[in-house]
């Protein structure tokens, strides 16, 4: 009889245990949820309030935009630039900076130059397996980077290599990043300079938080800011961009098969814009201060190209010239003189160039036919024979190579190399920067002098081994398929050399 008993008395207790809980719980449910919306509301408003204040999150709103200084604000009143996300290789980059070219007349914008980045710092991926980085993701990729060559000291400039003097100011305005950077950004570019001009510029007024501003501006990260920024999202796998062909918003005869839908579930169709029509007169991003765009990369490909179809403008002259000035745009004088200099003092005697890329990508498999091109040029040779070597594979790694053949056979061969500590490299480095030839474009402030901590000297050994190998009079033996090797052939053909 006593369990019965206790039993009952448990019923009680526990009935009025449970409407307790029940009543504690609503009550905690409810204090959680108020204190879950209160710091939920605080948390997006701290977040919107860490934003630059010229920006808002509709992309409808009509907003203050421009130049985050006062010296930027007179120098750069009533510009429109363009900007692009440079990527892979220096051959790759120069043929980006081209197209750049071509863009800004187009559109009658002044092309901001960006630095030279390491070689694959920044990947594409590949056009033809519609497999790449979108323009948002490589535009922050391309910023983060340029950020890094600031912070490490190894800026140089596509201008400062490559010489502009045949576009500009001729067919189209350019500013060098670093100009831009400080006087729309306010960012200080201290450790990119190595002259008066230089300094002068990083002198300019600075704020802490634009760092931030001008990445997510000119990323994308915001879409398009009316008035401010339009951010191209189109790629090569949707685009490819023309000029008074007639043929606007028709599909490309290269599209995607059915094979490849099906297997990768993804579905791309590839039109044909008229560049001028999507970003020109009447257009929604022609009032944008800035036309920022991703890869401007494009190769011809199964009878079409891959992103950009610009080959000639039979109806615009200035256009037409203008294609056919780009073609070949020259390296800085200063590397020219420099490459000269080693060919006449270093080597003085007439020599063989051999450009061997055994190393990066798809060239490292394919040593025994890059060899083969070389041993039969040597064997059509008589007497003692100078050899320019340039080549990815260090010395130290030539053992049981052909290299290595050659080099001890003393009698035939005499090679020559350089490094980029070689002492022909490093005064060509200084002359390069004393130079400055990424401020000759203008946008300067009226006081061209200033004082700042010296960069380091740049990396220019790939250069000035091109340009030696231009002044190779025996001839020239270059890697099936490269691009390196393309520019050697194209600089030996305009005779840049002339020893």
């Amino acid at each position: 009889m006593a369990w019965p008993l206790n039993r009952s008395r448990w019923r009680k207790k526990s009935t009025e245990s449970k409407r307790y809980f029940i009543f504690l719980s609503l009550t905690l449910t409810f204090l959680l949820i108020s204190l879950f919306l209160f710091f939920f509301s605080f948390a997006s408003s701290f977040q919107f309030s860490l934003l630059p204040k010229t920006l808002s999150r509709s992309h409808s709103t009509t907003i203050q935009c421009g130049p985050q200084t006062l010296t930027g604000a007179k120098s750069l009143a009533g510009e429109r630039f363009i900007w692009y996300a440079p990527h892979s290789g220096f051959s790759n980059q120069l043929s980006e900076l081209k197209n750049a070219i071509i863009f800004a007349a187009i559109l009658n914008r002044t092309l901001i130059v960006p630095p030279v980045l390491d070689h694959h710092a920044v990947a594409l991926g590949s056009c033809p397996k519609f497999r790449v980085t979108s323009p948002s993701d490589l535009r922050n990729a391309v910023w983060d980077h340029v950020m890094d060559l600031v912070r490490d000291q190894r800026y140089i400039s596509m201008a400062d290599i490559v010489d502009l003097s045949s576009v500009s100011p001729r067919a189209l305005k350019i500013i060098d990043f670093r100009i831009f950077a400080s006087l729309w950004c306010g960012l200080n570019m201290d450790g990119t300079c190595h002259g008066n001009l230089c300094c002068a510029i990083s002198s300019v007024e600075s704020t802490s938080n634009n760092f931030n501003y001008c990445r997510s501006l000119l990323s994308g990260l915001y879409g398009n800011v009316k008035q401010c920024l339009h951010a191209v999202e189109e790629d090569c796998r949707t685009t490819v961009w023309t000029y008074q062909q007639g043929n606007d918003g028709t599909l490309d005869s290269f599209q995607q098969d059915e094979q490849f839908q099906k297997r990768k579930k993804i579905s791309f169709l590839r039109q044909r814009r008229d560049l001028y029509k999507a970003f020109g007169p009447g257009s929604e991003a022609e009032m944008a201060k800035i036309l920022s765009f991703g890869s401007l990369f494009t190769s011809p490909y199964k009878g079409s190209e891959l992103y950009i179809d610009i080959h000639e403008a039979p109806t615009d002259s200035r256009i037409q010239s203008l294609l056919e000035d780009i073609q070949f745009l020259p390296f800085s004088p200063e590397l020219i003189a420099s490459g000269k200099e080693i060919a006449q003092n270093k080597i003085k005697e007439p020599f063989l160039c051999a450009q061997l890329r055994l190393l990066d990508g798809q060239f490292k498999n394919h040593w025994k036919t890059t060899f083969s091109a070389l041993r039969e040029k040597l064997q059509s040779l008589h007497g003692l024979i100078h050899i320019f070597i340039m080549t990815d594979l260090p010395t130290s790694n030539w053992t049981g190579t052909y290299l290595e053949e050659i080099a001890s056979n003393t009698k035939s061969y005499k090679l020559y190399t350089l490094t980029e500590n070689d002492k022909w490299v490093v005064q060509a480095a200084k002359r390069l920067v004393a130079a400055e030839g990424g401020f000759s474009s203008g946008f300067l402030p009226r006081n061209k002098n200033g004082v700042c901590s010296p960069a380091l000297l740049p990396d220019i050994l790939l250069y000035v081994e091109e340009i030696v190998c231009s002044c190779a009079s025996v001839g020239f033996v270059g890697t099936a398929g490269s691009t390196i090797a393309e520019s050697i052939v194209m600089m030996r053909k305009r005779n840049i050399c002339k020893l």
